[in-house]
């Protein structure tokens, strides 16, 4: 699989409701659209992210599926899904992959683009 077979899109929002800077606890929410362009379909088998805070401090996540599902995904579909995470400083950033596997067994990886999470307004 090339990279163009699976595309995936990032959209981020803070949380105010569910922040609490005075605590340095920024909550953001993103929302990934995973879209199959490729011929065949693939499930979403794991997920692998690197999130980073302004701080320099990286957290790894690893798991399996991606909001407890391991969907499969048609061709010429989109799977989308929100989740969050937390992070100890209002700008951060994420990154990471997905495995995915076909229905003859053959595994792919999918990157996720680098996506920044920031507050608004704290980027000009």
């Amino acid at each position: 699989m090339n990279d163009a077979e699976v595309k995936v899109s990032v959209v981020t929002r803070y949380l105010d409701g569910q922040s609490n800077p005075q605590q340095k606890q920024f909550v953001f929410a993103y929302t990934i659209e995973i879209t199959n362009h490729s011929a065949k379909p693939w499930r979403l088998m794991t997920r692998e992210w690197l999130i980073n805070d302004a701080d320099g401090k990286t957290t790894h996540v690893a798991g399996d599926g991606v909001v407890g599902q391991q969907p499969w995904i048609q061709p010429g579909d989109t799977f989308t899904y929100t989740s969050g995470t937390v992070l100890n400083t209002p700008i951060g950033n994420m990154q990471g992959h997905y495995g995915l596997v076909d229905e003859d067994g053959q595994k792919a990886q999918v990157p996720i683009p680098a996506f920044r999470l920031a507050l608004p307004n704290a980027l000009h």
